[in-house]
């Protein structure tokens, strides 16, 4: 976030040079304008001509100079009223330009009406007459360019108008520096294009510093892609490289002095400025050309020469291309990459082949408490605690003798130190990257003191199981020995009271009144439903300790044998038992289940306080409870019996829990609903009921899925 904040802050800098440069332009062609204007208005020959025998700065010139510097100054201000004037600006310009090359090419160069519209108001016509001329054709052709470019910019704030702009301001300067050629060496077909008007030189020296201002402008439009040299270097590489072509035969020497102005293209970020110079090169080699007078025999050898240069400057632009091209390619992948490893929650510490720290992200600042400037240049084991802090430097050492790779490649665990001296384990993943003969190593460190430490609570918790589980066996075992005890220790006495009763009433029934005899038969009743209970309750530990015995069964032939199993009880009580639908086949233990079904039918019947019981078994693939829940897969048994109050729904299913006693003489122990959710839950299943009091009760239960043959308890 550092390195950003540093980039933004150049930026704003490299900014506000170009702003300021371009608004300093526009100042000084304002300056220039509103002077040559004093001159023709006070008839003040030297200021417009400069040079006596110089042409002259025509007023309409002198206006264009002005208009054009204020648009762009205008330009680089903020504001609605500033966009207004430069556009304003901007367009007089553009417009009186246009015109005049509109005049010169209808009426040729003895007409200069557009010039004296302006100024035959202001200027005595015998001053005009004395100093005579015009806006020349190169100068009206710059001015409408540069302006129209300007225009185009302030409307349409894209990276086409930037690069438009740049392209106009490499030809304004072009173009002013062929004039100032022309004048340096004596030259006139460079600052007089053909019969019409010249350019005046401080009207060339006015539209070089003009395209200056333009290019400024187009740089601090895209401040990303801005030059890293001074502008005046390649201006005066190109303005030398004319010079020398006008004054060498056959052109010999321009090439060599091109080819560096191209290559300046190197120093700049915009990856067209090597095609932008090209182009400016190649009109510099035909204006160099069309600049001097030639012998008709090298005529067609300075044409050959010229070719091949211009060929060889745009190849070499080409190859200049293509290598910014590819540098900002790998810039974009730096900073992408670079913004990655800046977000990553991981840190990233890059070293080169001695351990010494190239770079350290955010996230290795805040686990290791260093700033970057901290541990840059300083070596990698300044972060590590022993033995890793001694045994680092001999690792590397090792690795450049004989290439052997330890832990390149892998993820290991050890250890690091904090800026504070605290130790704190770290998984870290090492890999290398080879660059000709530099090798560079990135190292991704993850903090796992979390993991470290959820890994000690499961070491924990883990003894706490194993000591659960051996404590679980050892209240299994006592179970066992307890359902051993109670099955014969506890139930031979059990007998004995039994036998000895029946005996007695065998025996002294005679001899005992009524009272004797009856409370002999409920001894025997008592001790019967003893028995009845602790076999109940061992059978009950039995079911949570068995394994199931789980195959594929149907459950219409289950259901179908319970009810053969219970025709007596039906005819007793004129009850029936029906199917509703297709019972599916399902993976459970058989006897289990059946066991599950006998109770819930054998309820239904026994508290059923209709003439007629009725029992209907089914299975549903979606059921919606009364409460909105939803199940899948739900088998039911409803009833038409008496019903159950809400508030006994869960007593039921306690055991030896009874709400009323059946109409049999020999009741049950109220277990047979505990044995039923036992079963339920072995099977990963659940059990609940709706009733209605009068009416009847449904037990809906769903089975979990198991595979077929998986008999571990559940």
């Amino acid at each position: 976030m550092q390195d950003k904040g540093n980039v933004d802050l150049q930026d704003q800098r490299r900014r506000w040079r170009y702003r300021a440069f371009a608004i300093a332009v526009g100042c000084l062609l304002l300056l220039l304008g509103v002077s040559t204007l004093a001159g023709w208005l006070l008839q003040i020959a030297i200021v417009i001509s400069l040079i006596p025998g110089f042409p002259s700065m025509a007023f309409n010139t002198a206006l264009g100079f002005v208009l054009s510097g204020v648009g762009l100054a205008a330009s680089m201000l903020a504001g609605r009223r500033s966009r207004i004037a430069a556009t304003v600006m901007a367009g007089l310009a553009a417009a009186i330009a246009a015109a005049r090359l509109v005049e010169i090419a209808t009426f040729g160069r003895h007409f200069h009406n557009i010039d004296l519209l302006i100024s035959q108001l202001l200027v005595p016509p015998d001053f005009i007459a004395a100093i005579g001329g015009g806006m020349g054709p190169n100068t009206a052709l710059i001015f409408l360019i540069a302006n129209l470019s300007l225009l185009l910019s302030l409307h349409l704030e894209t990276s086409k108008s930037q690069v438009v702009q740049e392209l106009t301001s490499y030809v304004v300067i072009t173009l002013g520096m062929i004039a100032l050629a022309g004048y340096v060496t004596d030259a006139e077909q460079g600052y007089r294009w053909g019969p019409y008007a010249a350019m005046a030189l401080h009207t060339a020296i006015g539209m070089v510093v003009f395209g200056c201002g333009l290019v400024a402008r187009s740089w601090w439009m895209q401040p990303a892609n801005r030059a890293q040299i001074p502008l005046w270097i390649p201006a005066a590489v190109c303005f030398t490289a004319l010079l020398v072509d006008l004054y060498t035969p056959l052109g010999l020497a321009n090439g060599i002095l091109y080819v560096p102005l191209v290559l300046t293209a190197l120093w700049f970020g915009n990856r067209n400025a090597p095609l932008f110079f090209a182009f400016t090169c190649t009109v510099l080699l035909m204006l160099g050309f069309f600049a001097v007078r030639h012998d008709e025999a090298s005529f067609w050898q300075e044409i050959a020469n010229r070719t091949i240069t211009a060929a060889t400057l745009w190849l070499i632009a080409i190859l200049v291309y293509y290598f910014l091209r590819n540098n900002q390619n790998l810039e974009a992948e730096r900073i992408r990459f670079g913004a990655l490893v800046r977000s990553t929650p991981d840190a990233v510490i890059v070293i080169d082949g001695r351990g010494t720290i190239k770079s350290f992200n955010p996230a290795a600042e805040s686990m290791f408490g260093y700033a970057p400037q901290e541990t840059i240049g300083r070596n990698i084991k300044m972060l590590m605690p022993e033995p890793y802090h001694s045994e680092h430097d001999g690792y590397l050492a090792h690795y450049r003798q004989t290439g052997e790779e330890r832990i390149i490649g892998t993820t290991r665990m050890v250890s690091g130190r904090r800026k504070s001296g605290i130790v704190f384990p770290i998984e870290v993943s090492i890999s290398v990257v080879v660059s000709g003969e530099t090798k560079t190593f990135v190292g991704i460190v993850r903090d796992i003191s979390e993991r470290a430490r959820q890994e000690e609570r499961m070491k924990t918790t883990l003894a706490q199981l194993e000591a659960y589980t051996a404590e679980l066996e050892r209240s299994n075992h006592d179970l066992d020995e307890f359902a051993y005890i109670a099955s014969h220790d506890l139930k031979e006495p059990l007998r004995g009271l039994h036998n000895h009763s029946r005996f007695l009433l065998e025996d002294y029934e005679d001899k005992l009144d009524d009272d004797g005899v009856r409370r002999l038969n409920r001894l025997v009743r008592l001790s019967q439903r003893m028995e009845k209970l602790v076999n109940d309750l061992l059978y009950f530990s039995r079911l949570g300790r068995q394994q199931l015995a789980v195959k594929r069964a149907d459950i219409g032939l289950i259901v179908k044998d319970v009810v053969a199993t219970m025709e007596l009880l039906l005819e007793e009580r004129h009850a029936r038992v029906v199917i509703d639908g297709r019972l599916p086949d399902v993976v459970c233990d058989a006897p289990r289940l059946t066991e599950v079904f006998r109770n819930l039918i054998t309820n239904a019947i026994k508290y059923n306080d209709k003439p007629a019981p009725l029992v209907s078994i089914g299975y549903l693939e979606r059921f919606v409870g009364k409460d909105g829940t939803v199940a899948r897969n739900v088998f039911f048994v409803r009833d038409n019996g008496k019903g159950i109050p809400q508030e006994f729904h869960e007593d039921i299913f306690r055991i030896f829990k009874r709400l009323e006693k059946s109409q049999d003489s020999d009741d049950g122990t109220g277990a047979g609903l505990t044995f039923v959710r036992k079963i339920i839950a072995r099977h990963n299943g659940d059990i609940w009921l709706e009733s209605e009091v009068g009416v009847g009760t449904t037990f809906y239960f769903t089975l979990g899925r198991k595979r077929e043959g998986q008999n571990a308890a559940a």
